[in-house]
């Protein structure tokens, strides 16, 4: 079994959703030497998220912030507001999501769905740049394993 980790630093970007399957497939390309395994991905973070989801339209990530601006609206009367009226949202928003996906790996791929991509959840207006901690295990493919070899 091999374990593998990375961190990812990424940008900031603007709110919405904003795919990166291949800044995380960059991240840790040892993944390419296991057989069978899992990549977790995390965001260090609470007002950011990530998530699964279609990657070929680009009316989805549109819509899914539209959704989640209906859910957490910046209007609420929110307790929390020292941070600006778009910090409590982005809590309730990066709960409702989670703060981290796990995708199976099979013979040094990714398994996504033919349409899905991992999506970094920008909840703020100006949410600064985003840590990733990029982990994955696995089996390595026999091509990949040490050799051993028997002493006389």
């Amino acid at each position: 079994m091999a374990w593998l980790q990375a961190e990812l630093r990424l940008g900031p970007k603007r709110r919405g959703f904003h795919l990166i399957t291949a800044e995380v497939e960059a991240a840790l390309p040892e993944i390419e030497r296991l057989d069978v395994g899992l990549l977790h991905v995390f965001i260090q973070h609470t007002s950011a998220s990530l998530t699964i989801n279609e990657n070929a339209d680009p009316d989805v990530p549109r819509d899914l912030e539209m959704a989640l601006e209906k859910i957490a609206r910046e209007d609420f009367p929110y307790a929390h507001t020292l941070e600006g009226p778009d910090d409590m949202p982005a809590h309730v928003k990066a709960s409702l999501l989670g703060s981290s996906v796990t995708v199976p790996i099979r013979h040094g791929r990714l398994c996504l769905g033919t349409w899905q991509g991992i999506y970094l959840c920008e909840h703020r207006d100006h949410g600064g740049p985003r840590r990733l901690v990029v982990t994955a295990q696995g089996e390595p493919a026999a091509s990949a394993r040490p050799t051993t070899h028997a002493r006389a």
